[in-house]
């Protein structure tokens, strides 16, 4: 078995910078077989992120050929997508369900910490959303949900129900950002398909 191709989808108003995304692909560039690790900037627009992603996996892993995606947030809810499009597998932490609704009090401009990135969010965006929204998952074993239930910003009870059937790993309080993430990366990386 070939060590995997690994994308890392960053939350809205993200960045590859954050916290989680850094402390993947260091452990993934510690291993002694490394991934193909890929963590890029996702552009504001959904279906621009989408395109760009999909554009890199059919160059790097044709086919979706021993793909994973790791998706935080909104992340979650394009990777899903992107699972059910490659037959991947996918981890999804504190994902968004329904982002459409969700981001819908972000309506207006908008600057990403990260990068200082103005931009405006838009009902075209939330059209965007609910194009990519997956009726209901298919094989749930592939897919592998962290949640917190001190998660303030998005209901981890609906991300429970939502993907019923997955591997599923409750941690009581905690964030939204998951401050203590670090804990989590090994078995992230070894549903991946990643070896020690």
């Amino acid at each position: 078995m070939s060590a995997p191709v690994i994308v890392y989808l960053h939350g809205f108003n993200s960045s590859p910078q954050s916290a989680k995304g850094r402390q993947i692909a260091e452990a993934a560039a510690a291993l002694p077989d490394r991934p193909l690790f890929h963590r890029p900037a996702l552009a504001h627009r959904p279906v621009q992120a989408i395109r760009d992603v999909c554009a890199w996996i059919d160059a790097k892993a044709p086919g979706g050929r021993d793909l994973a995606l790791i998706g935080s947030s909104l992340g979650g809810f394009y990777a899903t997508w992107l699972a059910e499009k490659y037959g991947a597998r996918a981890v999804l932490v504190n994902p968004a369900v329904r982002p459409f609704e969700d981001l819908v009090p972000f309506l207006g401009p908008q600057r990403n910490p990260y990068s200082g990135e103005t931009y405006d969010v838009t009902r075209a965006h939330f059209d965007e959303l609910a194009a990519l929204a997956v009726a209901r998952i298919t094989r749930p074993e592939r897919y592998f949900l962290l949640l917190r239930t001190g998660d303030a910003v998005l209901d981890w009870r609906a991300a429970a129900a939502r993907y019923a059937g997955a591997f599923q790993y409750v941690a009581g309080g905690g964030d939204h950002g998951w401050v203590d993430f670090g804990a989590e990366v090994g078995s992230v990386l070894r549903f991946c398909g990643c070896r020690a």
